[in-house]
């Protein structure tokens, strides 16, 4: 994993600050039930998109792993699971936010939620089942397999299940999707640059950890 520049560094301050900022000052449609909480779309939505994004990179180095039996790729493999599982916790602090002023409760019998839930489970078994193994190269492969496993429960329980059935989440079980009623272009300018801003944090921090992680390696072969 190559550095992460000074300058990608600033541009994801910016755009990070943007949509902090911008979020909450732009006006935003006034549509029943949600009123200001739509604002929630900047932060619950964009912490899945780098979530789902961490854990694609983490699957494809898992799967990386397998053929090469390379310790930087099993490295890569964990670092992005660890900082994924953050987003992922960050999207469900969220979203229960966002369903008790919607829907009533912090949590509903919705299965797009009770996905998420697994989902999350799931990635928090592969840190403990990480833990569970002294040998580096059995622990590289039997982790690698598991991750594969985790990643696609994760598209079974978020992505399909969810438009399989009755679902209160828009896009699922029939709802409009927000972008077809009520995504206006004022919130565009902020909730694609979100996206991304969420994404680049996910690769600093994650760059910031691969980092730490071969400073300690140095210092452990050292002594």
């Amino acid at each position: 994993m190559q550095r992460f520049g000074i300058g990608l560094q600033v541009l994801t301050i910016i755009l990070v600050m943007y949509t902090l900022v911008g979020g909450l000052l732009i006006s935003v449609p006034a549509l029943d039930i949600l009123n200001e909480t739509i604002r929630n779309l900047f932060y619950h939505v964009t912490s899945w998109f780098a979530m789902i994004f961490l854990f694609i990179l983490s699957f494809s180095y898992s799967i990386a792993y397998l053929r090469s039996g390379k310790s930087s790729h099993d490295l890569l493999a964990r670092i992005f699971v660890e900082v994924g599982i953050i987003f992922g916790i960050a999207g469900l602090t969220t979203g229960m936010l966002w369903a008790k002023y919607t829907w009533g409760a912090y949590w509903v019998p919705d299965p797009k939620l009770n996905g998420a839930a697994i989902s999350m489970l799931a990635y928090f078994a592969y840190i403990v089942l990480r833990n569970s193994f002294s040998d580096q190269i059995q622990r590289g492969k039997v982790s690698a397999v598991y991750n594969i496993f985790a990643f696609v429960m994760m598209i079974l329980f978020i992505f399909i299940l969810p438009r399989m059935t009755d679902s209160l989440h828009p896009g699922n079980g029939g709802n409009p999707a927000f972008s077809g009623y009520d995504l206006d272009n004022s919130m565009r300018m902020i909730f694609y640059p979100a996206i991304i801003g969420w994404i680049m944090l996910g690769l600093w921090i994650s760059n910031i950890k691969v980092r730490l992680e071969n400073v300690k390696t140095k210092l452990n072969q050292e002594k």
